[in-house]
């Protein structure tokens, strides 16, 4: 079934008009996106649930759909962004879920995974929390850090790292960074 769910993830994914280079080859951003989530997923947790499964390689399911320039360019702006952007990820694969004519309390999971709804309480939802966090340090944290100013990166580290459980923690600090970018770190964790 997860190979059904993550074909049609990922044929929806392969529409993202935006490209970056993935094992030398131009590629959809939100497909990479999500075979990063899912590769991360499964060194975080060898045995995760359909669920986990469903919610990692569609954390990112359309992004594209909503601009990040349609909003305000203030944190009240990105915060109502994120809020949108994550009702549009639940619904969408909540749609393909219904079509898989799979179980109401695996849909609701999944959008609830997704959606972060029960992020405190949850320890599936804190899971995907790492992963994200985990994807976000190791793929995308030496370009975000390229771009902006050492006390807005201190800053993001810092956020990043509350949200992350003691073995997002671990396996944060086991990932392979330049060592530009581990000295911001471990600015950030000092």
């Amino acid at each position: 079934m997860i190979e059904k769910i993550s074909a049609k993830i990922d044929a929806i994914n392969a529409e993202d008009p935006n490209i970056v280079i993935y094992h030398g080859e131009e590629c959809p951003k939100e497909l990479v996106y999500g075979q990063r989530m899912t590769d991360m997923l499964h060194e975080y947790d060898s045995t995760p649930s359909l669920a986990m499964q469903i919610a990692a390689r569609g954390q990112h399911i359309q992004r594209w759909a909503i601009p990040r320039s349609d909003y305000p360019m203030d944190r009240k702006g990105y915060l109502k962004w994120r809020t949108e952007l994550k009702l549009m990820h639940g619904e969408i694969l909540s749609e393909i879920l219904r079509e898989e004519q799979v179980d109401i309390s695996l849909i609701e999971k999944v959008n609830d995974l997704v959606t972060k709804k029960r992020l405190k309480n949850d320890p599936e939802t804190q899971e995907l929390e790492d992963v994200i966090c985990l994807v976000f340090l190791k793929y995308y944290f030496s370009d975000f850090a390229a771009e902006h100013e050492e006390e807005k990166i201190v800053s993001i580290v810092q956020k990043t790292w509350a949200k992350m459980t003691e073995k997002g923690h671990e396996l944060a600090l086991k990932l392979d960074y330049s060592e530009n970018d581990l000295t911001l770190i471990k600015k950030a964790l000092h």
